[in-house]
């Protein structure tokens, strides 16, 4: 009987192991961080990419002060950040205060950690620019080639809601470079605020995407302030997305038709946004 006993748990260890094990490949074939497979681009010397993040740690609900720990989507961040840098630019890391950006921990769990994601742990420089970021009051958007903002769950409470972003962006597009402007899931909650010469939304009429509304439920965080389909569709943007069986395992890149904002669906959508951006950029370039 004993024998038995620790036969069964043995057998239990080693299925819990393989699981444990496989569990992030199968994720992976199912859609969670696709593979970037398109051609990659090197950058002329003294392109600049500016990344934004969040400063909001706490997934609460409006009004409350204590929550689970939340942040910026890690991938969100180090996927672009290292595809701008390796591709020869320099890049600079800011928020709307300032100081440090909050990593959501769940984005750190093994199941979701992309190589991205492990060279970040490893690297003090980016640690360093992401717990020192600077205040987009102190940053000249219109000297960068790239504005790229990240998302994740804290981007909910700071970035639609700053009106220095949305000056920022507006200062952006209008700079004589003609720098490309991209975001990523809840990263695109700050272009709501931009506004053109006429006083309108920068952003209405233009196609875009960022995370459903669908996948906002699904994963049951609903109680943070701002969605970013409902916002950007409320602020005349032509949505578009893609589906999935569950919409954490889709994924769209979408280019407005002027090629100035490049946006992605969600944590998935990063990576080939940031390919997309680099791609722009390289164009105009030549």
């Amino acid at each position: 009987m004993k024998k038995a006993i620790i036969t069964t748990l043995g057998v239990l260890v080693v299925c819990i192991i393989v699981i444990r094990v496989a569990l992030p490949t199968v994720l992976h074939k199912a859609g969670l961080h696709p593979e970037y497979t398109g051609p990659t681009y090197q950058i002329p010397a003294g392109k600049r990419a500016l990344m934004i993040g969040t400063n909001h740690g706490i997934l609460n609900a409006p009004g409350e002060t204590s929550g689970d720990p939340t942040g910026v989507a890690l991938s969100e961040m180090t996927h672009p950040y290292y595809t701008f840098l390796d591709a020869g630019m320099t890049v600079d890391v800011a928020s709307i205060e300032g100081g440090n950006i909050p990593i959501d921990p769940q984005t750190l769990g093994f199941m979701f950690r992309t190589p991205e994601d492990l060279r970040y742990l490893e690297d003090p420089i980016l640690q360093a620019k992401m717990e020192n970021s600077m205040r987009i009051d102190d940053v000249d958007f219109t000297q960068y080639d790239v504005i790229f903002l990240a998302g994740g769950w804290g981007a909910a409470y700071d970035l639609g809601y700053s009106p220095v972003l949305g000056e920022k962006i507006s200062e952006a597009y209008y700079a004589e470079g003609s720098p490309v402007i991209g975001g990523v899931c809840h990263g695109v909650l700050g272009f709501i605020n931009a506004k053109d010469d006429a006083g309108n939304r920068l952003i209405s009429g233009r196609r875009m995407t960022g995370v459903t509304d669908k996948q906002i439920k699904e994963l049951g965080i609903a109680i943070t302030p701002q969605h970013p389909e409902t916002e950007l569709r409320k602020a005349g943007v032509v949505f578009e997305s893609n589906t999935a069986f569950w919409d954490l395992f889709a994924t769209r890149v979408v280019v407005d038709d002027e090629q100035r904002f490049v946006t992605g669906q969600n944590q998935n959508s990063g990576l080939e946004a940031a390919n997309v951006v680099l791609k722009i950029v390289s164009e105009n370039s030549r």
